[in-house]
């Protein structure tokens, strides 16, 4: 199959890499033109993914309308910041387009899929997430998936084109549950970096994540999506990973944070993107908007945007009334 992969930084290489080895014919873009023509002639992204062999011989074009006129699929791998000015460029196109960025998008409250559905009227929408940090993807370390789409059909087709012994795809046809679940825990997964920061022990990490999940799932349910999903691999498999590894961008913010580094600096520095830090505006705006409880959103939101001292934000946290456990 001919696949434009949009996007090659840590997560957009390690689909290449993925998908090079049914041997299927790729072309990529991305805003880094220097980094990508390193990567299209070395086979390597030391930027992003340095000591893994992608492959020689990828193609490299200068912008996103030049990578899908001959393809047959088109993955989008841009932050959420970008993702509706890179995914203009496929007003035409009618194949599949399959999203794998998780996050919200502040100005309109939608997911990646509900901002295809605008930028690519005439393609498939399709959407893969779970816990898939790209560093383990792309050494081929085992995991699970689920590709997401309105239609089963357009579910089972990415199920077929992603998945590997290695990579196990699962299906879902809950688009708002499984976008959420992805976006949603990277802002939990900044307050499990705060604990982890500020020394707390492992009862405070699990009772944040429990939390963070049912926090989750309350804001889910209030959009349209299904209550297991949640549960699932883009809920509580994806909430996991992203809370408990060190290779976990969003997790790593809340650690340094939590650490007393300044915030600005660490934006200024990262090579990568915490999506959980504009994920917590769009969050704490839509749980706003539905009149949704969101305790660790907004405190998130707070010492992000608000300069909250961290203190006071789980003094706040922990002195909230009782209730019982939903």
């Amino acid at each position: 199959m001919k696949i434009a992969i949009l996007g090659a930084g840590a997560w957009g290489t390690a689909i290449a890499r993925l998908l090079r080895t049914d041997g299927h014919e790729l072309v990529l873009w991305d805003h880094d033109h220097a980094n990508l023509q390193l990567l299209a002639q070395t086979g390597r992204n030391e930027k992003y993914l340095p000591g893994v062999e992608v492959g020689a011989g990828l193609r490299a074009v200068d912008s996103p309308g030049e990578a899908w006129p001959d393809a047959e699929c088109v993955v989008v791998a841009v932050p959420s910041k970008a993702f509706r000015e890179v995914t203009q460029a496929l007003t035409s196109f009618q194949g599949v387009v399959v999203s794998v960025t998780k996050g919200i998008e502040f100005a309109t409250g939608l997911t990646m899929s509900s901002v295809l559905r605008q930028t690519a009227p005439a393609a498939r929408i399709a959407a893969l997430s779970g816990p898939t940090l790209a560093l383990e993807v792309a050494r081929g370390v085992p995991t699970a998936a689920v590709a997401v789409s309105d239609s089963t059909g357009t579910a089972e087709l990415v199920q077929k084109l992603f998945h590997r012994p290695a990579f196990r795809i699962y299906t879902s046809t809950d688009t708002s549950g499984v976008e959420l679940g992805g976006a949603l825990k990277n802002v939990i997964a900044i307050a499990a970096g705060l604990c982890d920061g500020l020394g707390y022990g492992d009862n405070s990490k699990a009772a944040l994540v429990t939390r963070g999940i049912a926090e989750m799932r309350r804001l889910g349910v209030a959009c349209g999506a299904r209550p297991e999903t949640f549960s699932g691999l883009s809920g509580l498999g994806d909430l996991v990973v992203t809370c408990f590894s060190p290779l976990s961008r969003n997790r790593t913010l809340g650690e340094r944070l939590g650490r007393g580094e300044p915030l600005a600096g660490l934006l200024a520095r990262s090579v990568s993107v915490a999506e959980g830090y504009p994920t917590a505006k769009a969050a704490r705006q839509l749980a706003s908007q539905r009149g949704v409880p969101a305790p660790i959103i907004d405190e998130v939101y707070a010492m992000l945007y608000e300069a909250k001292p961290l203190a006071d934000a789980v003094r706040d946290l922990l002195a909230r009334e009782s209730k019982p456990e939903d």
